[in-house]
């Protein structure tokens, strides 16, 4: 039932908001750190997000950057790729991609993180 929440339609009819495969990795395979590191990212991107709606564009643009650091360590590539974006040029369109994206994402580490840890 978590997967469900996880994964959204892309290529080949799935796409994962994180991807675990690519968190796996970048952990070593430990659960225990794969938990701190998406609890600490949907902290930090809950934060950034709401920083960013109403702030000035250069302070946009660095929290973009932080942003898309964070969602590149955990495997959320849609925010990322929306970070990027609002990075490299700004306005209400793109502001609101990230914001969906990393809804999405907090929405995909919510159902991970309630499942029971290994």
């Amino acid at each position: 039932m978590a997967q469900a929440a996880i994964r959204q339609d892309g290529e080949e009819g799935v796409r994962s908001a994180i991807d675990l495969a690519h968190l796996s990795r970048m952990t070593f395979g430990d659960k225990a750190l794969e938990r701190e590191l998406l609890e600490l990212f949907d902290r930090q991107a809950a934060l950034l997000v709401a920083r960013m709606h109403g702030t000035e564009s250069a302070t946009v643009k660095a929290l973009a950057h932080t942003l898309k650091g964070s969602a590149v360590g955990v495997g959320a590539t849609e925010v990322a790729e929306a970070a990027a974006a609002l990075e490299h040029g700004q306005g209400p369109e793109r502001l609101a991609a990230i914001t969906r994206a990393v809804d999405r994402a907090r929405t995909a580490v919510a159902a991970m993180l309630a499942q029971p840890a290994n």
